[in-house]
C-alpha cells in the first residue's frame, strides 16, 4: 500500500506518461526496435485496462457523497453537475475498454514484426 493521494497518484500517472512521450519522441536508446514498440504497448494495454476500475471507485466515492447528503454545487445546479459527472465517467470507463482492446491488438500484430538488418 502507498501513503500517497489518489491525487497525487493521479498526478504520478500523468508524470509519467508525459515522460513517456517525451521517452519515443525519436531514436534513443530502448527505442529502436519493433520488440521496444511491443513492450510499450503492452504497458499501455495493461494501464489502460486498470483504469475503468480507478473511474468506477470515483463515481462510487460521488454516490456515497451524494447519498449520506455531503455534495453542493457552486452554480446552485448539483443536479445537473452531477448528472455531467456520472455521464462523463461512464463514457470514460467505456473507451478506457475500448482503448485497452485497441492496445492489445496493436501489441498482437506488433508480436510478429521484427527488426530487419
Amino acid at each position: 500500500m502507498t501513503d500517497k493521494t489518489a491525487a497525487v497518484l493521479a498526478g504520478t500517472a500523468a508524470d509519467t506518461i508525459q515522460a513517456l512521450n517525451h521517452a519515443t519522441l525519436g531514436r534513443q536508446l530502448d527505442w529502436e526496435y519493433p520488440g521496444d514498440a511491443y513492450s510499450v504497448t503492452g504497458g499501455l494495454a495493461h494501464m489502460a485496462g486498470m483504469l475503468p476500475q480507478a473511474i468506477e471507485q470515483i463515481a462510487r466515492l460521488l454516490k456515497r457523497l451524494e447519498e449520506e447528503g455531503h455534495l453542493k454545487s457552486d452554480r446552485d445546479t448539483l443536479g445537473d453537475d452531477l448528472e455531467a459527472a456520472y455521464a462523463g465517467l461512464t463514457i470514460a470507463s467505456g473507451a478506457a475498454e475500448t482503448l485497452c482492446g485497441a492496445l492489445n491488438r496493436a501489441q498482437h500484430g506488433l508480436g510478429a514484426i521484427a527488426y530487419k538488418d
